[in-house]
C-alpha cells in the first residue's frame, strides 16, 4: 500500500539535495496523510490537499 493518497494517487517524492561541497544526497519528502472516515464507514488515507478540497465541497 505505501504512502499514497487514495484520492489523487500522489506519492512520496525523492529529492536530491546538495551541500556546499556539492555532494548529492537523496531525501524523501513524505505527504501529510490523514485518516478520514467515509459515510459508508470505510477509513482511507488522504493527503491534506485533498482533505482541504473535500471540506470546501461539503459546504
Amino acid at each position: 500500500m505505501g504512502r499514497i493518497c487514495q484520492i489523487c494517487q500522489r506519492k512520496t517524492k525523492i529529492k536530491i539535495s546538495r551541500s556546499y561541497s556539492n555532494i548529492a544526497t537523496k531525501k524523501r519528502q513524505y505527504l501529510n496523510l490523514q485518516w478520514i472516515k467515509l459515510p459508508s464507514g470505510k477509513r482511507i488515507r488522504v493527503c491534506t490537499k485533498c482533505l482541504k478540497t473535500l471540506s470546501k465541497k461539503l459546504k
